[in-house]
């Protein structure tokens, strides 16, 4: 049966608007909008009859990614990138974009032909079209061909499938909107039954319908799958045979290894052995057929709502690419602009001046003038039971003045703890030296108390001591008076 008759005999079905939104999509053209999707022409053999629209921002990433968007029924180009606000994104995070149009020489309702063999057989019909395209992309815009992803809604959602089962070494990673399995229809009334009622299959079943439309032997793609839970035009049910397919091509087991919600809805995923999410699953609760848009998780709007367009409280453009890993990357924001005079001037910190100038200050440096003398070598605390009194040697008493008498404890003829004195050693061509806050030790004067008379009329008079040598006067100066100026001079103050 050929397209045209397939295509009568949908007409004349009177659940026909129910099952498949056809004639939604026919009512709700509008004019497309100016958006920055350039046409190009001559991308090569085009078996698919195919248009071209692409997107290359100004700013992009050094090794730049490509994402190909596939529309739904009814839609253009230019009117799904406006609703899902991929070209948006693209500015925003410096992606390549790729916009395949189908015409209505080739189907009526401008769907992607998913259902027909001719169009997703490798090398043939549609799938080489958009095979062209790609190779044109990374030519032209020195594309990473490691880095190249598809996602579709709808209708362009079972393309994607196709696109990934066809040619799975093209593809990073892949997103199905509101889609259907690959090789689940074959001709028109496949695609009808699929769509209102899809029979359950065995995992391994749906996996190999993918094997054999490429023998492929290396890495599969990664898979993001998006379904509403009121849609009746593509059964909810085609997202489990979706991910039920992936997973047996991934080789993992049906029951999700992790489940959670993301915005309020349900989200699932399934990782391989290196812990990389391969495929993810999310279910928006009581959405009907459509892209979910929303405020992503950086506070920006992607996309305007519109047919199939729906407003949900989450943008899966955003999401999905994201899942394709084409958002690490940002625009380099412009440099900070400094006055000249401020290289000028150096950086200094008052934290860690003060530390230094304050071991400049106290940089110990001991007189030869107040070195312990010899009298005070031997204290009278640390003298033997069997040592003479102290009185005994009062010829060279440790201290001008009288011998103490024996009632007085021998610990206060100690002599006075050696004090340091503190040189001025900030300052180049200072001469003095700055002495702590503390007490003077006492090595020249008499600290008696006893009256001049204490001594024992019996003892005779000592001879007259002559009293060591005086350290020399020096100038005490202010120490808060030189820190101050050192701060002033160091700027610091």
């Amino acid at each position: 049966m050929s397209l045209a008759e397939n295509v009568e005999y949908l007409r004349r079905l009177r659940e026909l608007n129910g099952i498949t939104g056809f004639g939604d999509f026919h009512r709700q053209l509008r004019p497309a909008p100016e958006c920055p999707l350039v046409e190009v022409e001559g991308f090569g053999s085009n078996p698919g009859k195919l248009k071209m629209f692409a997107y290359v921002p100004a700013q992009r990433q050094p090794l730049l990614p490509l994402v190909v968007v596939l529309h739904g029924c009814g839609q253009g180009a230019a009117e799904y990138d406006l609703g899902a606000g991929w070209s948006t994104l693209a500015k925003h995070f410096g992606f390549a974009l790729l916009f395949p149009e189908q015409q209505r020489i080739n189907n009526p309702q401008r769907c992607f032909n998913w259902f027909q063999s001719e169009d997703i057989t490798r090398g043939q019909g549609e799938v080489a079209s958009i095979r062209e395209m790609i190779a044109r992309m990374v030519a032209d815009c020195a594309i990473d061909e490691r880095r190249i992803f598809v996602t579709g809604l709808s209708a362009g959602g079972a393309m994607t499938m196709a696109m990934l089962s066809a040619h799975p070494e093209l593809f990073a990673a892949g997103a199905v909107i509101a889609g259907l399995p690959f090789g689940a229809a074959r001709n028109m009334r496949d695609a009808i039954l699929q769509m209102r009622m899809p029979p359950a299959r065995p995992a391994g079943e749906l996996g190999d319908l993918v094997r054999r439309a490429a023998q492929h032997r290396g890495k599969w793609p990664k898979l993001s799958v998006w379904h509403g839970t009121a849609d009746y035009t593509v059964h909810p049910d085609n997202a489990g045979e979706i991910v039920k397919q992936w997973l047996d091509l991934h080789h993992l087991p049906l029951a999700p290894m992790a489940a959670g919600e993301v915005n309020g809805y349900p989200h699932e995923q399934w990782w391989n052995a290196d812990g990389e999410t391969v495929v993810e699953s999310f279910t928006i609760t009581n959405m009907a057929h459509g892209t979910p848009i929303g405020v992503a998780a950086n506070d920006k709007r992607y996309g305007k709502a519109g047919p199939f367009l729906l407003e949900a409280g989450i943008s899966s453009s955003y999401l999905i690419a994201k899942f394709f890993g084409v958002t690490d990357w940002i625009r380099q924001p412009k440099p900070a602009v400094t006055s000249p005079s401020t290289k000028l001037i150096p950086e200094v910190s008052p934290i860690s001046a003060l530390p230094t100038l304050t071991k400049m200050l106290r940089r110990p440096e001991v007189s030869p003038a107040v070195v312990e003398p010899a009298e005070a070598k031997v204290p009278a605390a640390k003298a033997s039971p069997s040592r003479a009194p102290v009185r005994a040697k009062r010829t060279r008493p440790a201290v001008a003045g009288a011998a103490r008498p024996k009632s007085e404890p021998q610990a206060a003829v100690q002599p006075a703890p050696m004090v340091p004195v503190v040189k001025a050693a900030t300052l180049a061509d200072a001469s003095v030296e700055v002495k702590p806050l503390v007490a003077k030790p006492v090595v020249g004067k008499a600290v008696d108390m006893t009256p001049a008379d204490a001594w024992p009329p019996s003892d005779p008079k000592p001879d007259a001591v002559v009293p060591p040598p005086q350290p020399k006067r020096r100038r005490v100066i202010d120490v808060a008076a030189v820190i101050d100026r050192a701060l002033q001079a160091a700027g610091l103050k």
